[in-house]
This record gives C-alpha cells, structure tokens and sequence, in this order.
C-alpha cells in the first residue's frame, strides 16, 4: 500500500492527461479551435465562446508573476511542513493565469512582472525565476 500523496489532487478520466504530463516534466494548457484561446485550468469546453472543440497543448513553462503571497502557517498537510512558502498566481506566456507556487525566490526577491519558468515537484507544477 503507497502512502497518500498530499500535494497533487486526485486524477479522474479527464484531468489524467494533465497531471500523467506533470509527472514528466512537462505543463499542458488547453486550446479552443474554435476561438483559438488557451485556458487553464482544464476543462471540457472553452470558458470564452462555450465550444467543446479544445485540445490539449504543451505550454512553453514561461510566466510572468502577477501577484503572490508569503504563507507563514497553514495546518492542511502537507502544507504545515512547507512553511513559509510562496503561493502565487502567474500569467503563462500563452495567456491562461494560473495559480501556483514560486520557489527558489532568491536573495532579490519577488517582484511584479517578474521572468518565471516552470518546474516539477512532486508531479505538481511550481515556479521558480529563471536558471
């Protein structure tokens, strides 16, 4: 029996893709054929015109920070031995803005607008500034 993994919701039928493609290394967006927009999170239909014609795509994995926090406590595991951490929203450089988390944020500090790039830890996205 493996033990629970915290960090990284459930897969259904739907989201598997999404998050077998995590597991490897690599961030998915969907992209309405109809509208042409991405979006994330995922869904079976594009949140703009409503069209069920979306495809999974690959995201570059660049971002820009949009806003974030410091979380200083937090009780819900895994979270509690996480503390402080950043949780952060991001704007992907195919548009969608996503929630996340920022790691790695150096001896400068976050800023507004600042470069991100995605990285993987535990199956789960995160950003970090880049190199």
């Amino acid at each position: 029996m493996s033990a629970p993994r915290f960090g990284v919701p459930e897969a259904d039928a739907f989201t598997r893709t999404y998050w077998e493609a995590a597991a490897e290394g690599r961030l998915l967006i969907r992209r309405c054929g109809a509208c042409g927009r991405a979006h994330h999170y995922p869904r079976e239909f594009c949140p703009f015109c409503w069209s069920e014609d979306v495809a999974w795509e690959r995201a570059s994995g660049r971002a820009v920070l949009y806003t974030w926090s410091v979380v200083h406590r937090n009780d819900l595991p895994p979270f509690g031995e996480r503390t402080p951490y950043v949780a952060a929203v991001v704007d992907l450089a195919e548009g969608p803005r996503m929630m996340t988390e920022v790691v790695q944020p150096g001896e400068s500090g976050l800023r507004a607008g600042m470069e991100l790039e995605v990285a993987f830890r535990e199956g789960a996205p995160v950003f970090r500034p880049p190199g």
